[in-house]
């Protein structure tokens, strides 16, 4: 299944409070909003896909027990980035310090920030421009640091805060930098 974008500005602009609601009144449609206000409506993933997202997950929440230094979210969480997109990456991360600095309130809905860090795992009907355009959303939402994975042809791309994105073909592990320090991820 592919994803399915709504495009309903002219006629109506949902409020964050409305798209919260819409999303909360339909628990078994992922939506994501972007910075245009276009909704798109995600597809799920196939076996593969969330095995392997399953895996990373693992890897990361495991490290970060391991540190104590930040939290670690899945795919079904949604942020309302500075940039007023609202985005659910595969998995993220923030520096407890950051998250530590939302009310309850802020924490309960779509968190208001940007994480440090997002990884998106592409699903063989994710378009390849789609996905590097919602990358570069996170980058310009405030991510320091972005990996896109894409399995079917064995490439990586990084994004980093204010530099070009870096290519790396049939990497067998990726760094966690200075964003997410210590941690390797095995691919």
């Amino acid at each position: 299944m592919t994803a399915i974008t709504i495009k309903f500005n002219n006629i109506l602009r949902l409020t964050d409070d409305q798209f919260y609601q819409l999303c909360r009144d339909n628990p078994e449609i992922k939506f994501e909003r972007n910075i245009r206000g276009e909704i798109t409506i995600m597809s799920p993933t196939g076996g593969e896909i969330g095995k392997q997202n399953a895996s990373i997950i693992a890897d990361f929440v495991i490290w970060n027990r391991q540190t104590k230094l930040g939290i670690v979210f899945d795919s079904s969480t949604c942020f309302k980035l500075p940039n007023n997109s609202n985005r659910s990456p595969d998995v993220s991360w923030i520096k407890l310090e950051r998250w530590n600095q939302l009310t309850p309130q802020q924490r309960e809905k779509f968190p208001p920030i940007a994480p440090d860090f997002v990884l998106e795992l592409m699903s063989p009907s994710d378009s390849l421009k789609d996905v590097q355009n919602k990358m570069l959303e996170y980058m310009d939402g405030g991510v320091k640091l972005g990996w896109l994975i894409d399995n079917k042809n064995h490439r990586v791309k990084i994004y980093r805060q204010g530099k070009e994105v870096e290519i790396l073909d049939c990497p067998t592990n990726l760094l966690g930098e200075d964003v997410l320090p210590g941690l390797i991820l095995e691919l």
